[in-house]
C-alpha cells in the first residue's frame, strides 16, 4: 500500500469512529489532522486486538506483530496500512519509538490484569494507555514548553478514569474491575455488588470519590495549561476541546447519579461539534487580536 492510500484508511477509520477525537481534531491543520488520523487508528487498532480479537487467534501473538510494525516504522519498512501511514508521520514530527511501544504495553495489561488493589498500582496502567497518547500528540502539536508534558499527562490521566467511570458496566461484562478494590472496602461496597450492578448508596459514594479523583486531574492539567506561553495555549487548542467533552461526560456521571450500568453515557454529535467550532473560533479570535497587539 503506498502512504497515500495508507493515509486515506486511517482519515476513513477515523471519520467513520465518531469518536470524541475526531471532533477535536477536526480543524487542525491538514498534515496535522492527517497524522492525528494514523494515531488514532493506530490506538484504535492495538485496542481492538486486545478486546476484539477474532475467535482463535492468540491476542499476545498480535500485539507481538503491532510491536514489530513499531519497530519497522523506525528501521525498517512497515506493511500494514496504519503503520505505513504513522511512520511519514513520525519522521516529520519526532514521535519517539518507546511512546508507541509504551501505549502498546498499556494495552496488553488487559489481558493479564482484571483487578487493581490501589490507584498506585491502577496509575501505570492509565499512564501508558491515556498519558502516553497525551505525549504523542504534544509531538502532533508542536508545543514548546517541556512543561507541557505534565499537562498531557495529567490530562490523560484524566481522561482515562472518566472512561473508566462511564464504563463501569461494560467492564464488568468483561469481567474487568479498574476501580481500585482498596475503595471498595474505604466505603463498604463489593465486587460482587458491582457485578451485579447493585446501583446503592454505597457505589453512589464510591463514585463520588473515584469523580473527585478524576477532577483533582482536571485541575492538575488545568493549572500546567494556565502557565504556557499564548503561542503553547494556541497549540493546544485540540487538546482543550478534549478536556471539555469528557468534562461534561463526568458532569453527566454526576447529573444521571451514577447510573452508568444502563446505556453508555455520552455528547451528541451536535454538541461535540459545537464544542469544537466554539473553541476554534475563539481561539482563531484571540490570536488575531493578539497580532495588533
Amino acid at each position: 500500500m503506498t502512504p497515500t492510500e495508507a493515509h486515506s484508511y486511517c482519515t476513513k477509520k477515523a471519520k467513520g469512529s465518531g469518536s470524541n477525537f475526531y471532533y477535536s481534531f477536526l480543524f487542525l491543520p491538514r498534515p496535522r489532522r492527517e497524522a492525528m488520523y494514523a494515531v488514532y487508528s493506530f490506538c484504535h487498532e492495538v485496542d481492538d486486538t486486545v478486546d476484539h480479537s477474532p475467535p482463535g487467534s492468540d491476542p499476545h501473538t498480535q500485539l507481538a506483530m503491532w510491536r514489530q510494525e513499531v519497530a519497522a516504522i523506525y528501521t525498517g519498512i512497515p506493511s500494514n496500512p496504519v503503520t505505513i501511514s504513522l511512520a511519514e508521520h513520525v519522521r516529520c514530527l519526532g514521535i519517539p519509538e518507546n511512546y508507541l511501544q509504551e501505549l502498546i504495553n498499556g494495552m496488553e495489561m488487559d489481558l493479564t490484569f482484571t483487578r487493581y488493589q490501589t490507584f498506585k498500582e491502577l496509575y501505570p496502567y492509565c499512564y501508558r494507555v491515556a498519558s502516553m497518547v497525551g505525549l504523542i500528540c504534544l509531538k502532533v502539536f508542536d508545543t514548546r514548553d517541556d512543561r507541557a508534558k505534565d499537562y498531557a499527562i495529567n490530562l490523560g490521566l484524566a481522561f482515562q478514569l472518566t472512561n473508566i467511570l462511564r464504563d463501569v458496566g461494560v467492564d464488568a461484562n468483561r469481567n474487568r474491575i479498574y476501580l481500585p478494590q482498596e475503595d471498595f472496602t474505604r466505603f463498604g461496597y463489593s465486587e460482587k455488588e458491582l457485578l451485579a450492578k447493585d446501583h446503592s448508596p454505597q457505589f453512589v459514594e464510591l463514585m463520588k470519590f473515584q469523580c473527585r479523583r478524576a477532577r483533582d486531574f482536571y485541575r492538575k492539567a488545568q493549572a500546567v495549561y494556565d502557565s504556557l506561553s499564548r503561542r503553547d495555549r494556541h497549540s493546544l487548542v485540540a487538546a482543550e476541546i478534549m478536556r471539555v467533552v469528557y468534562s461534561r461526560i463526568l458532569d453527566r456521571i454526576e447529573s444521571l447519579n451514577y447510573q452508568v450500568f444502563g446505556p453508555r453515557i455520552s455528547l451528541p454529535s451536535a454538541s461535540r461539534l459545537g464544542i469544537a467550532a466554539i473553541f476554534w473560533g475563539r481561539d482563531f479570535i484571540r490570536n488575531r487580536l493578539g497580532s495588533f497587539g
